[in-house]
């Protein structure tokens, strides 16, 4: 019952920082986005790939390497994080990585994501695991505070030993087509973090076009981002397929023109293994293999781990088992 290995680039360091260009409206302001064609190609997606048996299991295990682990709740403790981390860094019981041969493949999550205020705890319990931990700021979720106010969070963040950090971007910016203002917070936010690695969240619910969403893209890529994050898993809506197309094109039109490689990471909604290869294939399609590993994707997701771990119990015992066998979902 073996699984091929497809984790073997799991994170351990990150890629060179994205320095970002200069800013050019000439290079986005042209854009318009067809949503009807961007729905029908999302919409063949899940229609055209089916994965099975033991490949589907190798892919499952890939998107359990990209998920960052996340906890976002008003009443998270100390123990729920040391929970949390102890469950990323071992995400699949023993039994089952032994019945598919992956004992040894060193398999965890991507990195854990919590609020400022629990960064030591994360740091206390994760120790030299090498597991980035990620914080949210920037007045996470509605970013609605002062742009100095916000690279003060992202300071203290740091500080504390956050290793990445999910800003929020300030949305009237983007409602108001003020690209310049855009570029100008998200190139002040990559400078505070330092070498902290940057995702920016869009937040594509409350925006109202695919053209602003991709012109945002295209914003928040030339500022320096290193991911661009479609939402805080607090909107209406979330992370869907047709809005991460979009997204995923501004990536590889960004890559062709500078040659760098921008960073993706749909978030809120992916409670589902099935939603997760959705994912994947998408990410496989549009951008490659290169793509594929937690230097350049990434789920934000807390209850999307359980249910992955319950689909390999069922391909290593043909049985499927409660979800309270599951601790984390």
């Amino acid at each position: 019952m073996k699984v091929n290995n497809m984790t073997s680039n799991k994170i351990k360091s990150h890629h060179k920082r994205k320095e970002g260009i200069p800013f050019d409206a000439n290079l986005f302001k042209d854009i318009t986005i067809n949503r009807s064609a961007v729905e029908r190609r999302a919409a063949t997606l899940s229609g055209r790939r089916s994965v099975k048996k033991q490949w589907q299991a190798a892919w499952l295990l890939k998107a359990l390497s990209c998920i960052d682990l996340t906890t976002l709740a008003g009443d998270d403790t100390k123990s729920n994080v040391h929970r949390l981390c102890a469950k990323a860094q071992s995400p699949v019981r023993y039994d089952l990585l032994k019945a598919m041969e992956m004992e040894d493949a060193d398999i965890t999550v991507a990195a854990v994501c919590v609020y400022h205020n629990l960064i030591s705890d994360a740091v206390e319990a994760l120790g030299d695991s090498n597991i980035p931990i990620a914080a949210v700021s920037t007045g996470f979720p509605a970013g609605n505070i002062p742009l100095k106010e916000k690279i003060k969070q992202i300071e203290l963040s740091v500080a504390a030993g956050a290793t990445e950090i999910d800003i929020v971007v300030s949305r009237n910016l983007v409602l108001q087509s003020d690209w310049k203002g855009l570029y100008e917070e998200v190139a002040a936010c990559r400078k505070a973090c330092g070498e902290a690695h940057m995702k920016t969240i869009l937040a594509t619910g409350e925006i109202p076009t695919y053209s602003k969403v991709a012109k945002a893209s295209w914003v928040s890529m030339m500022a320096g981002s290193d991911f661009i994050k479609t939402s805080t898993g607090k909107e209406s809506i979330n992370a869907t397929i047709p809005v991460s197309l979009v997204m995923i094109r501004a990536i590889r039109e960004y890559h062709e023109l500078t040659g760098y490689k921008v960073g993706f990471k749909p978030a809120g909604g992916i409670s589902k293994a099935k939603q997760a290869l959705n994912w994947l294939i998408l990410i496989k399609e549009e951008l490659g293999d290169e793509w594929l590993n937690p230097e350049l994707f990434r789920f934000g997701a807390s209850s999307l781990l359980g249910d992955i771990e319950r689909q390999l119990e069922h391909y290593v015992t043909g049985r499927y088992s409660a979800s309270f066998r599951h601790p984390m979902a």
